[in-house]
């Protein structure tokens, strides 16, 4: 199976900044596409950014302009550099990996808590 773990969640203050990484492990094969979701207490879980293995990117309307997506397919490792946060960006944060055109299915990770203070 492919594990993701993700690392960089925490406390920050409104206005700052923090840098999400998800890496996938226990597999050779690239994922299709990596990308971030996130789910505050009672909301639904919203995509947040996504990124394919040729680089395309999209956004969330609400993080756009902010948060950037990116990865490293040799490391099978995604990241999201999140900046100007505000409370509202406040929720765990779900790393997804999808490897359709291999195993076809999708993976997520367990979810790390970013917290944004007012």
């Amino acid at each position: 199976q492919v594990q993701l773990v993700e690392s960089g969640g925490g406390l920050v203050q409104a206005g700052g900044s923090l840098r999400l990484s998800c890496a996938a492990s226990g597999s050779i094969a690239r994922a299709n596409v990596m990308g971030w979701y996130r789910q505050a207490p009672g909301k639904q879980r919203e995509l947040v950014a996504a990124v394919t293995s040729a680089g395309s990117t999209t956004y969330g309307d609400s993080v756009k302009g902010r948060f950037t997506i990116s990865r490293d397919n040799a490391k099978n490792t995604v990241y999201l550099q999140m900046n100007s946060l505000q409370p509202e960006d406040t929720a765990v944060y779900f790393c997804k990996a999808d490897y359709l055109t291999t195993f076809q299915r999708a993976y997520w990770g367990q979810g790390t808590q970013v917290t944004v203070s007012s």
